[in-house]
């Protein structure tokens, strides 16, 4: 059992102060939801308390002693785990070899190889994960990759385990597994911070909610006395209106499609699938982790190998080869795996942004003054939280990657934007926003495609809705027959 404490903690990055004199504890053997918006502060909180940021001022206490981690190693060795919102795995190894990189075990000078393969398949297994710890990372789909981060957690034998949004690319399945093993260790003694942006389940599983705002601690509450409304209300510090804007009109049957895809074709991942998507119109695609969804747009972007398929744009059949080729022809696409494929995190802001239309800036040389223009704008435009322009992606918290990321796929003045899973580890304040950004995307002519899991969003966003299973697509739902229950059956084929 740990208990921790922060103590006037303040955090600056260069002359941007993101922590101002935080001060809460945490007691042994509860669950405490973490919530704030994003750039409240709290993932740069917990990275000082798992030793990966050293605090500006202030203090952190470990069963009412000061400590100063030098690192992460520390931090685990005091018991004090912390499972990222972005992974923190390395593709060429094997599972593994990732559980226990840092902390191998050895049979007297050599490597013990087989005990590390026997530990990782019991981790996996009290994970839910059924994969040889011989597959290497880089094989493993992003919710496969959440799981491996839970994973390896457990194999530090913490006592205090934090976990930032670890159910953003799970299964309902699958975050009940993780919701039963919480609930384990809560019975040990292990004290869990749990920071998400999902209400219902911090509603569910955690005995208490500490909420932080623009850098500072504003509330702590016992979950059962706060309503969902009511915690939003703190995370935002105003009263939020409808969550989605008014749907509007659908585009006319009859209207010429601004894409179409027939029978296409990943092997392994998607067979014979065929859509259209109209300007104007907001088509969404639901379905399990591993329903070929991601792989099917990877395909029809050129990202995967596709051994079938025509695709029309406007109803001319075009060829693409690579996302720059779609992206020429007016086909832009936000992966769901922001830092290792929508953004370079080691890039500046303005890089980022400009990078899908060099072509706009460089004639022949590159003119930085029109790009930080264009960054100020798209600041502005998409309300992206940044003390200053000279920043590095990496800087910024989550979500406003994930607008960074928004801006960028959106710079190049697409005709069809395909958003996948757009609002992932998202506050409910910025999801609104990205939410009424999609609207009026379409409202300006735009077709949008919108890959997600969230079934709620789906129903309160689109127009139709594709759903597909084990690689094929089901059925297409229109908004009037949308229903939880109806996309959950036909993805589950219960139907």
């Amino acid at each position: 059992m740990i208990s921790l404490a922060f103590h006037e903690v303040v955090k600056a990055f260069g002359p941007v102060q993101v922590l101002h004199g935080v001060s809460f504890e945490l007691t042994p053997g509860r669950i405490y939801g973490l919530l704030g918006e994003n750039g409240a502060g709290k993932s740069t909180l917990m990275k000082i308390a798992a030793g990966y940021e050293m605090p500006s001022g202030g203090e952190l206490r470990v069963d009412g002693q000061p400590v100063n981690f030098e690192g992460s190693r520390q931090a685990e060795t005091a018991g004090i785990v912390l499972i990222h919102q972005e992974f923190n795995l390395a593709d060429a190894l094997t599972v593994a070899q990732n559980v226990f990189l840092g902390h191998e075990k050895r049979r007297g000078w050599r490597l013990d190889d087989a005990a590390m393969r026997a530990e990782t398949a019991s981790l996996l297994a009290d994970v839910g994960l059924n994969i040889d710890p011989d597959t290497r990372v880089r094989q493993l789909i992003v919710a496969e990759k959440q799981l491996v981060e839970i994973a390896k957690a457990l194999g530090r034998q913490a006592r205090l385990l934090i976990m930032d949004e670890p159910t953003a690319t799970l299964t309902p399945s699958e975050t009940e597994r993780l919701f039963t093993l919480m609930a384990r260790l809560k019975a040990e003694g292990v004290t869990i911070v749990y920071i998400s942006h999902k209400l219902d389940e911090v509603e569910r599983i955690t005995d208490e909610v500490i909420v932080m705002r623009d850098g500072r601690f504003v509330a702590r509450e016992a979950t059962a006395k706060l309503s969902r409304q009511q915690m939003a209300k703190l995370m935002v510090g105003r009263e939020l209106s409808d969550l989605f804007p008014p749907r509007q009109p659908v585009p006319a049957s009859d209207a010429p499609p601004r894409l179409s895809v027939q029978g296409l074709s990943v092997p392994g991942w998607a067979d014979d699938v065929s859509f259209d998507v109209r300007a104007g119109e907001i088509l969404g695609f639901a379905g399990l982790v591993g329903a070929g969804r991601t792989e099917l747009f990877e395909g029809l972007l050129g990202l995967r190998p596709r051994s079938a398929g025509r695709v029309s744009l406007d109803g001319r059949e075009v060829h693409i080869g690579s996302p720059r080729e779609a992206a020429d022809l007016g086909l832009t696409y936000l992966s769901e795996d922001r830092k290792g494929k929508g953004l370079h995190v080691a890039f500046g802001l303005a890089e980022n942004l400009t990078l899908m239309a060099l072509q706009r800036y460089a004639q022949p040389w590159l003119r930085p003054g029109v790009e930080r223009a264009a960054l100020q704008e798209a600041v502005t435009a998409f309300g992206i939280r940044t003390g200053s322009l000279d920043l590095r992606a990496s800087a910024l918290s989550g979500g406003n990657q994930q607008k960074l990321a928004l801006a960028k796929v959106l710079h190049p003045k697409p005709r069809v934007v395909v958003l996948d899973e757009p609002t992932r580890g998202v506050d409910i304040g910025a999801k609104r926003d990205i939410y009424f950004l999609v609207q009026r995307l379409a409202a300006e002519g735009h077709a949008v495609v919108v890959i997600s899991s969230e079934l709620v969003e789906l129903i309160g966003l689109c127009h139709r809705v594709a759903v597909m299973r084990a690689g094929r697509l089901q059925t297409t739902l229109a908004a009037e027959g949308l229903t939880e229950e109806a996309l959950i059956a036909h993805a589950t084929g219960t139907h």
